[in-house]
């Protein structure tokens, strides 16, 4: 080949690598934007829970915004993580209790519910890479259920737990592959190694396409194991003793007046010792977020990905003398952590609106591009909120709802106290029960903080919270309260437990467009409560 056509060939192949170069940049700057989920597992915030995570609240909460009345539609594990993978309330995804009977992770769910996971629409529909790393939902892995070689869909990488939360000697399905993890801290602590995993994948990962990450974290949740560099942590911090610590449930529903008060020494010296341990897991999420962080940082990647750290339920430890839990309807419970950092987000804001997890699918599909109108999601996009929109029409209310669990026959911690009954310490206090089965309406308006609840028992019981009154929710207020305010209520609550996407975000009660009929629902004799059971949840 001649010098003049050589050179023209080189010219050429300069121009090329040129023009790919600049279509490549251009690609990066067009990428739609990366999210990463960050999912602890029954971390509180009403009584403490982020005040171990240092680092955290420096890396998200500091660097952009805190949501203060984040909520789950149901205090329990399972019900509320199916929550935030559909966008829907446990009435439509059926997800009722941490068992297969209650559809957790069940072949109906894998067949009914799974294809239409906001991850699934991230993968299929927007192009999205996908990772999971952690506790999915407590009955996955179930052999009854396809085991660990079941991967839902929408997962292009897939590291998932066999059952429920533990920090040694679990299996991780990867991919589809079981594989066996032990007692060594340097390999095997669960939470460092969703950590590894995670920043294997920041490091392996196509630079072609965005990225959605969901780790979730066994932390802090029970056997409350701390890695060794941890164990003297916190030696001197004990359970809050605020107002509804160790104080009889009066006026309340049967399950919370039967817990005994005062509590025993030894369920006080429990408590404080795993509210201890609970802080001390959470130091290894806090290295876990600073960890991730840092790699998106080095990655030039952190500027365009969204940031979301939450939890799935919250906990209590000693209120109305309940040792330890979850599944109950006050704030300590339902209310949860939820920070979120990313492009258009201002630092160091705060946001008083009321949402909820059921809003994570709807705002991480909205992030994507991806229309709204397409899914049957019962939640609402925080995007404008995340942006500070001006005039943002938002929601006033929203409904929780719980199945209670009881064993058909007495549990053998308290045989004395029936059949019915479940999770009973030794003094025969009893944290659940099969008619520990309620619905509430949550509402947040310029005038009302409100919570009005109804059980599914013989005794039909009503409670009603003034919050800001009574923000610790020891006065029940249902038969004190004005009578218009319990029907509409109660007529809200109806329609909340009976609503599908849309229908799920209509006015509430204390907001200008609501239109109340009572001759629908009511008659002379009061309010008429709604009966619900395992087939309508």
């Amino acid at each position: 080949m001649s010098p003049p056509a050589t050179a023209a060939v080189a010219r050429g192949l300069a121009l090329a690598a040129l023009l790919v170069l600049s279509l490549a940049g251009a690609a990066r700057q067009a990428r739609r934007p990366n999210v990463v989920l960050i999912l602890t597992d029954d971390q509180d915030v009403c009584l403490g829970g982020m005040t171990p995570l240092k680092k955290t609240n420096a890396l998200i909460a500091q660097m952009g915004i805190t949501f203060l009345n984040a909520y789950v539609p149901s205090a329990l594990c399972c019900p509320s993580r199916a929550s935030i993978l559909t966008g829907k309330y446990p009435h439509n995804h059926h997800v009722v209790n941490n068992t297969l009977e209650g559809n957790c992770s069940s072949k109906l769910w894998q067949k009914i519910q799974e294809p239409y996971t906001f991850p699934a629409l991230l993968k299929s529909m927007c192009g999205y890479q996908t990772f999971f790393a952690g506790k999915y939902l407590n009955e996955y892995g179930a052999e009854d259920a396809g085991g660990v070689g079941h991967v839902p869909p929408g997962w292009s990488f897939w590291y998932a737990l066999e059952k429920n939360s533990k920090y040694y000697n679990y299996t991780l399905s990867v991919n589809g592959k079981a594989r066996r993890h032990g007692e060594n801290y340097s390999v095997d602590y669960l939470t460092d190694v969703l950590a590894n995993m995670s920043l294997d994948f920041l490091e392996y990962k196509s630079n072609f396409e965005p990225f959605f990450m969901m780790i979730s974290t066994p932390a802090p949740h029970s056997p409350w194991t701390a890695a060794p560099q941890y164990t003297k942590s916190f030696q001197n911090v004990s359970a809050p003793r605020n107002s509804n610590f160790n104080i009889h449930g009066k006026n309340k529903h049967w399950l919370i007046r039967q817990a005994k008060t005062p509590m025993t020494n030894s369920s006080v010296q429990f408590l404080d010792d795993a509210y201890r341990k609970r802080w001390q897991t959470l130091l290894s999420v806090d290295d876990l977020v600073e960890k991730l962080v840092k790699k998106l940082e080095v990655n030039g990647e952190l500027d365009n990905t969204y940031v979301f750290y939450t939890s799935d339920n919250g906990y209590h430890t000693g209120q109305f003398s309940l040792p330890i839990d979850k599944r109950q309807l006050y704030e300590f419970d339902i209310k949860v952590p939820l920070l979120v950092r990313g492009p258009g987000i201002k630092p160091n804001q705060t946001n008083k609106m009321l949402v909820a997890n059921i809003d994570l699918g709807p705002t991480i599909l909205d992030i994507a591009g991806y229309d709204l109108n397409k899914t049957q999601m019962d939640g609402m996009s925080l995007l404008p909120l995340l942006r500070g929109d001006k005039n943002v029409t938002w929601r006033s209310d929203f409904l929780v709802e719980y199945q209670g669990e009881g064993y058909n026959g007495s549990d053998p911690t308290c045989p004395g106290l029936g059949p019915g009954v479940t999770h009973c310490f030794p003094d025969c206090v009893c944290e659940d029960s099969y008619n520990n089965t309620y619905a509430c309406v949550r509402t947040l308006s310029t005038s009302w903080d409100l919570q009005y609840c109804e059980f599914d028992d013989r005794e039909v019981f009503v409670e009603v919270y003034n919050l800001t009154a009574d923000p610790h929710q020891i006065n029940n207020i249902a038969k004190t309260i004005d009578q218009e305010i319990l029907e509409k209520m109660n007529y809200r609550l109806m329609m909340l437990q009976s609503c599908s996407g849309a229908t799920c975000r209509t006015p509430g009660v204390f907001d200008p467009g609501y239109r109340f009929d009572p001759r629908l629902m009511f008659s002379n004799h009061g309010v008429r409560a709604r009966r619900f059971s395992a087939r309508s949840l």
